[in-house]
């Protein structure tokens, strides 16, 4: 396994998801409900901003690797996929919206990892499509944490609750998409008995 700045990102961001989850476990004399909401949103935002900068510095220091490249969407998954949760429990985010973010994510990994081993692994590669959404839900997500008034009068659940079902709406898209990218190779694996 290599060791190197962008991996140790990454792994930073997979230590960082529990925090997110933990700080609500704490009791509410330690910690109050808006405290709470404020480390969460700031752990999500570090966490977020580790995303981006693992991949820029592996482009840019040229190390990129194949284990790299199978930790970094685990880790995404599981940043998004812990804040859902989180916020399913809070009641700031509707079960079936996470349902639906959560369910994708699960669909299109096994995707991408059955092209992978047929060595189609192009065919899905991320899309802008792809990015938008991500954008979406790691705008939605902090907003849907920090629950509060900013600037004296930006709702952020309310902003957080359009971006959300934006998100959703473009994970639909976006599974769409690639399943119609992926579709000629599942009709010609499907012919030929898989």
């Amino acid at each position: 396994m290599p060791f190197n700045i962008p991996i140790l990102l990454t792994w930073l961001r997979v230590a960082l998801i529990p925090l997110v989850v933990g700080v609500y476990y704490l009791p509410l004399h330690w910690l109050p409900r808006s405290d709470q909401d404020l480390a969460a949103t700031w752990v999500f935002v570090i966490a977020a901003i580790t995303d981006w900068f693992d991949g820029f510095l592996a482009r840019r220091w040229n190390q990129t690797s194949a284990f790299g490249a199978f930790l970094d969407p685990v880790a995404d998954k599981l940043m998004v996929a812990g804040a859902l949760l989180v916020l399913v429990h809070l009641d700031r985010v509707d079960h079936f919206i996470a349902f639906i973010i959560i369910g994708r994510e699960i669909a299109i990994s096994a995707l991408r990892e059955w092209m992978a081993q047929i060595g189609a692994s192009r065919s899905v590669a991320v899309s802008s499509l792809g990015k938008i959404k991500t954008a979406a839900q790691m705008t939605a997500i902090p907003m849907l944490l920090f629950h509060d008034v900013v600037f004296g009068s930006v709702d952020t659940q309310i902003v957080g609750d359009y971006l959300m079902v934006a998100a959703a709406v473009l994970t639909v898209w976006s599974m769409f998409y690639y399943m119609r990218l992926a579709w000629p190779l599942i009709k010609e694996k499907a012919g030929a008995g898989l």
